[in-house]
């Protein structure tokens, strides 16, 4: 949970005054509640303050505006596509929490591509689909890829037909087949009831944009150099392989087979002795809970083991669960193959890929950063 600080507090800690204070409110920077105590006095968020002091403290010189905005920090690239604010996901105005009540990945896509239909994503022949979806989601991308044309001088609608057949083809990829909409092919694929398609609904599409994560990012630096748009989404596939991104899910899924053996207080204080980041709990732009986790959480039937490690990861980090966390209980839930967490992180994630990189096309800026060099000089 949130820290809150007094005004006081909050001013003490700026060393401002009372206008800038409220100035960094009124522009979004700092959030503020009424005091639960007193309602007529008001508190401000200590993880937006701090966050706001670290920057002052670093100065305004060109280089240190530009480090500090590779690792969480300021934004660095105009979108229209999505953003965190004040504890809520938006999807091109609207709150993504909301928008998976109804919405399907198409409809996600319609959103985020700025379309006035869904498109279609054409699912080809599962084949030897589910012998090893993250193999064979690199496969087939990267076959596409090589065959795939220079998105650079061409139209919106080139682009996103493009797209359309990348999203396809990665989503046979992960188990998508049969007839339907993606997340009723996926829940064909896998044999899962119609309310578990339903949940997978949710997820893929809670997991369609993140504003610019690490893999949006690496999908927009393909896309600035006018590579396919095939090209564009292996590299977002790529990076979301990492443990410390869309790799986080199976992680959580051998934490809960550690709780099972050993019991959920062991395993988390095992985890936290070796000094490692414990995966599934907590996430720098939610610090009062991630919402897309509660989302997905609250429609799923959370087993014991997962119950104990929840409640084990609270009391000992007071960290809450993230997405990762929502994936791995999802995963159990319905009995998926032990990688659906980034099979589904990547089938949803691919729409908003698409979407990124189609806009860093059309804008036709070279995402090309300098290096601050440490090294010895001749």
């Amino acid at each position: 949970m949130s820290e809150w600080l007094s005004r006081e507090e909050a001013l003490e800690r700026l060393k401002v005054r009372a206008q800038t204070l409220y100035a960094y409110v009124s522009r979004g920077r700092i959030a503020m509640r009424p005091d639960r105590a007193d309602p007529r006095r008001s508190q401000y968020r200590a993880d937006d303050i701090a966050a706001l002091a670290v920057r002052r403290a670093r100065g305004r010189s060109p280089s240190a505006i530009a480090e500090s905005a590779i690792a969480w920090g300021e934004p660095s690239i105009v979108t229209a596509i999505s953003t965190v604010s004040h504890g809520r996901l938006i999807y091109r105005g609207q709150d993504a929490v909301e928008l998976c009540e109804h919405a399907t990945l198409e409809d996600t896509a319609a959103v985020l591509w700025d379309l006035p239909e869904p498109p279609a994503f054409d699912v080809p022949s599962p084949d030897e689909a589910l012998a090893d979806g993250r193999a064979l989601a690199f496969a087939r991308l990267a076959a596409l890829a090589g065959q795939g044309r220079p998105s650079l001088g061409r139209g919106a609608a080139a682009l996103h037909a493009d797209a359309a057949q990348a999203v396809g083809v990665l989503a046979g990829a992960v188990g998508a087949s049969g007839p339907g909409r993606v997340h009723e092919r996926l829940a064909h694929g896998w044999s899962v009831d119609a309310r578990g398609a339903e949940e997978i609904r949710h997820a893929l599409v809670l997991l369609a944009d993140h504003e610019l994560n690490a893999s949006t990012f690496a999908a927009r630096v393909a896309a600035s150099t006018g590579a396919s748009l095939a090209a564009c989404l292996l590299a977002g596939l790529a990076t979301l392989s990492g443990p410390r991104h869309g790799g986080a899910g199976e992680a959580v899924m051998r934490l809960a087979d550690d709780a099972a053996r050993q019991g959920a207080d062991a395993t988390i204080g095992l985890w936290l002795d070796h000094d490692r980041p414990l995966p599934g709990f907590g996430h720098p732009l939610y610090p009062e809970g991630d919402p897309r986790a509660a989302a997905l959480l609250s429609g799923v039937e959370v087993d014991d083991t997962m119950s104990l490690l929840r409640d084990a990861a609270l009391a000992a980090t007071g960290e809450r669960p993230n997405v990762d966390f929502a994936l791995a209980a999802l995963t159990r839930r319905l009995n998926l193959p032990p990688d659906a967490p980034f099979r589904l992180f990547a089938l949803g994630r691919s729409v908003g890929w698409a979407a990124h990189a189609v806009e860093q096309i059309t804008s036709g800026s070279l995402i090309r950063p300098r290096g601050r060099y440490a090294g010895p000089l001749p």
